[in-house]
Formats: structure tokens, sequence, C-alpha cells
């Protein structure tokens, strides 16, 4: 450790000058060192002010050379400080040429990255000794910070569209071979996925209901769906639900033995056939159960980034938003929610996959079609998410019909339950509409309406 603190941290002064130098040459190459640098990541004070007062003539439109430097220098009141006026001619010296202006900014980025690596890591080191902070909180931080240094240094560069267009055209090529309708992951229910296309990358999807809906069937029957007739790596993670019940779920939708018997026993030897079908469908299918009741959010992130990195996973499902705790849990319920939501939003991106969460309706919407003032506890899971759908039956309707009576006009009611709306209320990329689709109670299941109707 006292070896590592002794030595000085990575920069390279010549990488710094000539950047510089390439600035003054030719005032166009600030457009380039823009996508690279900012002021801080210059090791040096005297070339961190000199480029700070090259950006500052640019935002003024005036174009950097030597007179304008020093004179803006000057006017800062750092021109001494920097060296003075030789300093700054000597800066053009370093070069010939701004030709190589991208490769200096690069490698003058490079070793700012190196640097800020070594002081996250000394931060993290210090924490670590720190018995009043939690471990997973600093794991968190850690991960949290090591994504920021990578998400900030993304440069960004304008394509002209001749150099687009060949791999447009490669990718429609790829998609027409493929006969694919789809660009993302299929839910399963096409009328669904011809609204969105699929679950697209880096989206934030809410699936909302009241209780006993079926907002877990539906995520499981999607999961189900993706990881089993798509083969694409699936989460799911319950916070209300064990796995066990979760796998049982499963067998039932799969085998199409009634959930009752499967969880009494009372079912004959010859089901038995399709319950080992459907496990040897489940046994080769990458789905992912994690059931952990009381989950941190910390520990949710952690969790689905270990799974993307090591099983591939690609798409996640949490049941429910409303159950995961944040680490500060005096904070009001509202601003619990919405560092939740922002989180959840966050992670979609930062993996590059779709995250679906389940989310309760406030008690108002009980027997009203719900709409996104409906969602609880925060408007900001309306506000993060890309993705907003409801489910929703007309229960009320049916009760009024029947009367309230006997048990006879009770299952009377539940069958007719059965045809469920699916409202996609909200897509920031996309249109909103709705999708009818029909809910097997037997076998708690969902499936598109077309498909069971006599």
């Amino acid at each position: 450790m006292a070896a590592l603190k002794d030595k000085i941290p990575p920069h390279d002064d010549t990488a710094e000058q000539a950047t510089l130098g390439a600035l003054l040459l030719d005032a166009e190459a600030i457009a380039i060192a823009i996508q690279y640098l900012r002021p801080d990541d210059f090791y040096s004070n005297a070339n961190k002010a000199v480029y700070e007062a090259i950006l500052g003539l640019f935002n003024k439109g005036v174009k950097a050379d030597i007179l304008t430097i020093t004179g803006e220098l000057k006017q800062n009141g750092k021109l001494e400080e920097v060296g003075g006026a030789a300093y700054v001619a000597s800066l053009t010296n370093v070069v010939p040429t701004s030709a190589n202006a991208e490769y200096y900014a690069q490698t003058v980025q490079n070793y700012s990255l190196r640097r800020a690596m070594q002081r996250v890591s000394s931060e993290n080191i210090a924490q670590s000794f720190d018995e009043s902070l939690e471990p997973r909180a600093i794991l968190e931080e850690i991960q949290q910070k090591l994504f920021d240094l990578s998400d900030n240094r993304q440069a960004f560069k304008a394509k002209s569209v001749r150099e687009l267009l060949p791999n447009v055209i490669a990718a429609l090529e790829r998609v027409q071979a493929a006969k694919k309708e789809f660009t993302g992951i299929p839910s399963g229910f096409d009328e669904l996925d011809k609204l969105t296309s699929g679950f697209q990358p880096s989206e934030f999807i809410i699936i909302g209901a009241r209780p006993s809906m079926g907002k877990t069937a539906l995520a499981l029957s999607m999961a189900s769906h993706i990881s089993i007739q798509k083969h694409v790596p699936t989460a799911f993670f319950s916070l209300e639900m064990s796995d066990m019940s979760l796998m049982l779920r499963l067998i039932s939708s799969e085998a199409k033995i009634n959930s009752n018997k499967l969880r009494t026993g009372y079912f004959p030897n010859s089901d038995f056939i399709k319950i080992q079908e459907a496990a040897g469908r489940l046994y080769d299918a990458s789905l992912y159960l994690v059931d952990m009741p009381n989950m941190k959010l910390l520990d949710l992130r952690a969790h689905a980034r270990r799974l993307r990195a090591q099983q591939k996973v690609a798409i996640i499902f949490i049941d429910y938003l409303g159950l995961i705790n944040v680490e500060n849990s005096r904070i009001p319920r509202f601003e619990q929610i919405a560092e939740v939501s922002r989180s959840l939003k966050s992670l979609a991106r930062e993996l590059n996959i779709p995250i679906v969460a389940l989310s309760q309706l406030t008690r108002a919407a009980e027997g009203e079609k719900p709409n996104l003032s409906s969602l609880r506890d925060s408007g900001s899971i309306e506000q993060d998410a890309d993705v907003v759908m409801f489910l929703h039956r007309e229960r009320e309707y049916e009760k009024k019909k029947e009367g309230g009576g006997n048990s006879g006009a009770n299952n009377a009611g539940e069958k007719k339950e059965g045809t469920t709306s699916l409202i996609l209320a909200k897509q920031r990329n996309g249109p909103v509409g709705t999708v009818q689709l029909t809910f097997l109670s037997d076998y708690t299941k969902f499936t598109e309406l077309a498909k069971d109707r006599p």
C-alpha cells in the first residue's frame, strides 16, 4: 500500500500538450475533443486552464488561436498561472498538424479514466473499513460508480445517411431472411406484440392490476413462453410467492392439469405422464426463479447483474414492485416507490434488457377501467415506465347481473370472468390499445381469446 501511495497518478503531459496544440492549430478540432474531454480530464492544472479557455471561446463563438487564448487567460486571471504567453505559444510546437487530434484526446481520456478508477478504488477501500456502513450498500455503490465511469465515457458521433444506409439495408436483409414478425422479445400474445413489436431492450415495463386479477399468472405465462417456446434466458423475481408455488403453477400450466388437484394430490396416476412431459420441457428451459421475500433494492440489482453476466438473461420479471424494500425505510412511501422505479429504469438501461415489473393499483380502481392515475403510491412509476399495461375484468357488472345470490350464480359469474382486457395505456415508442385475453382459471394461465372461442 505504501508503494502505491507514493506513485504519481497516471498521466501523459505530452499527450495533453499535443491535444491543446492541435486545437490551437485547427479551431475546428474542438468539435472532436469535446466528445472525449472535460477540463477535469487534464492532469496538469496549466493544461486544464488552457482547455477551459478554449471551451470558453468556443461557447462565445470565437475561434481559438495563440492570441485569443492568451487574451482569454489574461481576462480570467490565469495567464501567469499557466506559465504566461510563452507556454501557450509552445503548445503549437509539440505537434506539426492537427490530423491526430482525436488520437491525442483519446489518450488523455484513457489516462483520466485510470486516475478515476484509482480514486474509486481508494474510496471503496476506505468505505470497507467503515463498520457503520452496510457491506451490500458499499457493493451497490461500487457497481454504480463503475457503471457511471463507463457510461459517462461514451463518445458521440454524427453519422451521415450514406454511412448508415449499408448497415440498415444489411439489417433489413437479415430480418427478411429470418421472417421474424417482432423486433423485441415476443410475449406470447400476438395482438399485444403487434402493438409493441415485443419487449424491447432497455425498456421498463409495468403490468398493473387490482389483487386477484391475475398479474402473476400473466407474467408467468409470458415468462414460460419466452423461456420454453422461444429459448430466451429469463429471470423471474418473486417477492410474494415461493419458488415451489411458482413451479406448481408452471407445471399446471404446461401439463394442463387443474392446479387445485396438484396442490391437494387428488389427481390420477395417468396425469403423471403429462406432468413428466411438462417437467421435461421446463427442465430444458433457461428460466431462473429468484425466491426472496423482503428483498432489498440493492439485492435485486446485484442479483440481476449477476444473472445477466453469468446466465445471459435477456428479460427480467419482478413480482411485484411494491414489495421491494429500500435501504432508508424512514422516508415517505411515495419516495421509496419513486426510488425503486428510477432504479429499475436505470437497471434496464444498464443491462440493456427489458424489465417487467408488476404493480398494484389504487383501491379507487376496483371495478373501474384503470388508467395511468390508478398506479399506486407514486406518480414516478408512470413517468419512468416506457410501457404501462393494465389487466381489467368487468367483475362488478357480473355480480350485479347475477344478483349476488346462490353459489350457482357465483359460479356462472366466475365462468364469464375468463375474458380479460389487457389495456396498453402507455407506450413511449408506439401505439396504445386493448387486447382481449382468456384466463384459464383451472391452470392459472392466460391465452389469446381467439384460440379458446368455441
